[in-house]
């Protein structure tokens, strides 16, 4: 079949870079495939997707209005206050899609946990890892809510395994469902290297502020000690790439993919926040690390909790975190190894 004229909106939520991230290697295997993706969200994910394909033709959503409190208990007040907002956005968006689909004469959407980026008129996936939200004492009526939003779709692709040996545990696996799912594997835009090591630890910040600049400079003045090759990236997408050397540490402002996937395979070990994306990363990449997750964010905490019960990756909250606390990496074994292959033509054939 000629897909050659089968445009496909991809339109990941702006939350951190993670949901922009792992929609890399769908849009790459869509363009092998004879699709013609088209990029759709807002603010930095949308930036950052530019900059990783400036020849596609990339348009703005409305954005969701989430924000992050400097005190991470604080978190669900804010989302609950800024929900008519998102409401409201959602509803936009739905519009907005629905006018898109005769303007661009699509064939197909793909939504990373973007709610209202859907239609009826055509085949219409969202993915997420999350068909359980964590959110505390209301964890009942937000996982309600989202599946509600789910059933909405053709398709809902899940980034994971659906067997026993999983990352994503309860949040991305139901007892019983009448959702159409598909397990698809882990989704990373990396692939590993057997590079020279370089740096003893690699640094790599993310997600939405000003939790993102907390941790940042929590990390600057614990590491400020720290006795070896470090590379610090600090996740924040601007025009020019800066690089800044104080002593044995080495600043970036960003990276794009070419050049972040071989600085992975050359440091020894990655101390990150647990986002679901950046876990598949270092699962594909094979890495060791030391999780921060983000205060208040249940998935984050849930993830860090999960994988050190396990015995796969040490984690700290972001508070009580001391250099010294890399030690531990050491008596972890890294995570699991999942050499399961996507099956793109497969996915694609819906469209």
């Amino acid at each position: 079949m000629n897909n050659s004229f089968k445009n496909i909106l991809v339109a990941p939520l702006n939350w951190g870079l993670g949901h922009a991230t792992r929609c890399i290697p769908i849009i790459k295997e869509l363009e092998k495939n004879g699709f013609n993706p088209i990029i759709a969200s807002d603010g930095m994910a949308l930036e950052f997707l530019k900059k990783e394909f400036p020849n596609l033709l990339a348009l703005e959503l409305p954005s969701y209005h989430i924000e992050y409190s400097r005190k991470g208990r604080n978190l669900k007040w804010n989302l609950l206050k800024n929900s008519p907002k998102t409401c409201f956005a959602v509803l936009n968006e739905k519009k907005i899609v629905s006018k898109w689909v005769t303007k661009y004469s699509l064939s197909g959407i793909i939504s990373d946990n973007r709610l209202g980026v859907y239609s009826k008129k055509i085949p219409s996936v969202y993915i997420t890892h999350q068909l359980n939200v964590l959110s505390g004492k209301t964890t009942w009526i937000s996982c309600k809510l989202h599946q509600l939003f789910i059933k909405k779709y053709t398709e809902c692709w899940v980034p994971d395994s659906k067997y026993y040996v999983n990352l994503s545990g309860v949040m991305g696996h139901l007892k019983k469902t009448s959702l159409k799912l598909k397990y698809i594997g882990i989704l990373s835009r990396f692939e590993k290297q057997n590079l020279p090591t370089k740096y003893d630890l690699m640094v790599l910040l993310s997600g939405p502020e000003p939790q993102r600049t907390l941790l940042e400079e929590k990390l600057i003045a614990e590491l400020k000690g720290y006795k070896t090759q470090t590379i610090f990236i600090k996740g924040k997408v601007e025009d020019e790439q800066k690089i800044d050397v104080i002593q044995n540490i080495t600043f970036y402002n960003f990276m794009q993919t070419e050049q972040l996937q071989q600085t992975f395979n050359e440091s020894e070990i990655v101390l990150c926040r647990s986002g679901y994306s950046t876990i598949m990363d270092l699962c594909k990449l094979e890495k060791k690390a030391f999780f921060i997750p983000t205060p208040g964010q249940f998935e984050q905490e849930y993830l860090a909790k999960k994988l050190k019960k396990s015995g796969y990756v040490p984690s700290s909250k972001q508070d009580d975190f001391q250099k010294d606390d890399l030690l531990k990496i050491t008596f972890y074994r890294g995570l699991p190894k999942m050499d399961f292959e996507i099956d793109w033509k497969e996915l694609f054939s819906l469209f």
